[in-house]
């Protein structure tokens, strides 16, 4: 039975242009962003808050309206061609995709949304139109920032562009209230974009502990993916760019077996996704990169798998790795860790909150792959860690569901409301 929602929010308009909740994460543009719109929508409507996401066409023939759960519907607008638009391109579409929403919300009763919740700066300057609109509040969450991410450039990555910043600038201002995934980017929000403390609230996402789980264990998920028993598997999954950094995995292997060149024998690493943003420009230069460090033998490609199949990747794993530039907070990891595996991470970002460092995993300051070395190092040396490390990082992921976060976004959007109420009085 459903709980009553956040007080004055009966209904919730979803923005998420780029990117379908419908999608398989780690292909092209998604990641992250879907897994953490498809969890919260579904966990919102279990209390009682019904949930309509709106996001882009991308193939012909989809119907208007998909039921993506009980309470979560999934609306799709035509805006521009439906294939071979970058996301660099979709600004250009935004106010087509204003007008589908416009649209959308014509067709019902006045009053129909009580609250514009938008996702990444595309979809804010879509919803900060809707909100004011509608005469409802507005909801945004940044997922990540443009001058955050130029801070943290990997080496021949793109820039983001001027206007991202000037849009992003926009909707800080806009927002009745800003949804921060940790502390850090609390601050960040406050340092780079002037935002108001007071319209900043933390929330923590989550992960499926339903899913992401031990389940049968390390043993049995290796058998059903065809990986050795006693092998090391340092495992990467997640969008193949620049920005992930799944290059300072290969290099640190590639010099973790010049120090223990037996290590060949016993060593699987997979490498779980598709090229995405700016490495779609040279989708072959992580499989190049692997062959000029001779490690075609041991380095395994897959293409992105859907939620249950990458829970076993996760199990049959030793480690996770995550060297990345940039993260908001690091879904990945958590999620990893939720299915009884350590995690090694770059201290950027949220990895700092979703991995316990020499607890359930090890963090390290910087990209150098020396570094990473050391630590893989470590696994080689003592087994026994991969067990210890692991049993810690589930107790650790349990701290992190969703139900919690739907609970904790639910109070925002009370707070927005009543934000809003105070404005328009004045």
């Amino acid at each position: 039975m459903r709980r009553a929602g956040a007080a004055g929010v009966r209904r919730v308009a979803m923005l998420s242009v780029h990117t379908s909740p419908l999608h398989q994460p780690g292909t092209g543009d998604a990641g992250g962003m879907n897994v953490y719109i498809v969890e919260l929508a579904r966990r919102l409507a279990d209390l009682g808050i019904e949930v309509e996401v709106f996001t882009r066409a991308t193939t012909g023939g989809l119907p208007d309206v998909v039921e993506l759960a009980p309470g979560v519907l999934v609306r799709h607008v035509d805006a521009g061609p439906y294939e071979g638009l970058a996301k660099e391109d979709l600004p250009a579409q935004l106010c087509a995709f204003t007008h589908g929403v416009m649209q959308a919300e014509a067709s019902q009763r006045p009053g129909y949304y009580d609250l514009v919740h938008s996702h990444y700066w595309l979809s804010g300057h879509v919803g900060w139109l809707a909100a004011q609109r509608w005469g409802v509040p507005l909801v945004h969450a940044m997922h990540t920032m443009a001058k955050v991410k130029n801070a943290a450039l990997a080496e021949g990555d793109t820039p983001e562009p001027a206007a991202r910043v000037i849009g992003e600038t926009q909707i800080v201002e806009a927002a009745d209230r800003l949804v921060a995934n940790t502390e850090e980017e609390s601050e960040e929000l406050v340092r780079h974009y002037a935002a108001a403390r007071e319209k900043v609230a933390v929330v923590h996402p989550g992960v499926n502990l339903e899913r992401f789980r031990p389940a049968d264990g390390r043993a049995a998920a290796r058998e059903r993916l065809g990986l050795p028993q006693h092998a090391l598997v340092p495992l990467f999954a997640g969008r193949i760019q620049p920005l992930k950094a799944p290059d300072v995995l290969l290099r640190a292997v590639a010099l973790l077996l010049e120090e223990v060149p037996s290590l060949r024998q016993r060593l699987v690493v997979p490498v779980v996704g598709g090229p995405s943003g700016s490495g779609l420009a040279k989708p072959e230069r992580l499989q190049k990169l692997a062959a000029r460090l001779g490690l075609c033998d041991v380095v395994r490609f897959q293409p992105p798998v859907e939620q249950d199949r990458l829970a076993d990747w996760y199990r049959a794993a030793s480690v996770l790795v995550m060297p990345s530039h940039s993260e908001s907070f690091g879904l990945v990891a958590i999620e990893a860790q939720a299915c009884g595996t350590p995690v090694v991470a770059s201290a950027v970002g949220g990895l700092p909150v979703a991995v316990r460092d020499g607890v359930s995993g090890f963090l390290i300051d910087g990209h150098d792959p020396a570094d990473y070395a050391r630590v893989l190092r470590r696994f080689v040396d003592r087994p026994q860690l991969v067990e210890e490390l692991g049993t810690a990082a589930a107790h650790h992921a349990r701290a992190f569901g969703w139900d919690a976060s739907a609970a904790a976004t639910a109070d925002v959007y009370t707070g927005a409301v009543q934000h809003h109420r105070l404005a328009a009085r004045a």
